[in-house]
């Protein structure tokens, strides 16, 4: 049965990957992101079955608008995944208030105004997927604020799906492991390639680590959102490994 699945940070990586992925399995699919031109590019491409609107998470109102527009166009929806998040390597003790804020206001701030703005929406049965990191856990340095946020991410996710248990709309985060676009490397890409060094220099190397692709990953959405009705999870953990 065909779904409304809401993806935020749609316009690039996992969020425009998994938005490929529901369209072409029959689902509608709606692209939020920041950028109203890049996302309306990939809604173009992907087809009549995903719809673009612009959405700054870390604004309320920003949100607001973008929820109200959905629900002009879809009465109900069915999933929102919460996937727009920002990661840069700083040190604290160097961090601008612009890096702070951005971390913490749309990695952990904007999934909790979506959350509020989306549950009136989702039907019984729906489900909040709330992507989350494996430096939730780990005291990666440089990425003290964002592993912060995710961490955050996680408590909030595990909270909230008490929260709606008797609304029957199921709350997951899902830790991803480091991933890349398929047939992209850590040198062959000068954006890509600065931000391994940044890390690098913080002691954290991708180059060095196993990396899935967006595409792959996508299964695991696949199959968090199409579980048994009676099954639930609260949390999920996938990392790439070496070939």
């Amino acid at each position: 049965m065909a779904r409304v699945i809401v993806i935020t940070g749609a316009g690039s990586g996992l969020g425009l990957a998994l938005a490929r992925r529901f369209a072409r399995d029959g689902d509608e699919v709606v692209l939020l992101g920041r950028t109203l031109a890049k996302l309306e590019g990939a809604a173009t491409a992907i087809g009549v079955r995903a719809a673009a609107i612009a959405c700054d998470v870390a604004s309320p109102d920003s949100v607001r608008a973008a929820f109200a527009t959905i629900a002009a166009r879809f009465p109900k929806i069915d999933v929102l995944i919460n996937n727009a998040a920002v990661v840069e390597h700083f040190d604290v003790a160097e961090a601008t208030d612009e890096e702070i804020l951005a971390d913490v206001g749309t990695n952990l701030i904007g999934p909790i105004l979506c959350a509020r703005a989306a549950i009136p929406l989702i039907n019984r049965g729906g489900h909040i997927l709330n992507v989350s990191s494996g430096a939730a856990d780990m005291a990666f340095p440089g990425l003290a604020v964002y592993g912060a946020s995710k961490a955050g991410l996680e408590r909030f996710s595990l909270s909230l799906r008490r929260e709606l248990e008797a609304q029957n709309i199921n709350a997951t985060f899902v830790r991803c492991g480091q991933m890349i676009e398929a047939g992209a490397t850590w040198d062959n890409d000068p954006e890509i390639a600065r931000r391994a060094a940044i890390a690098a220099s913080h002691g954290i190397d991708p180059r060095k680590r196993a990396s899935s692709t967006f595409d792959s990953v996508t299964d695991v959405f696949r199959t968090l959102i199409d579980l048994p009705a009676d099954f639930a999870a609260a949390g999920v953990t996938v990392r790439p490994r070496a070939g």
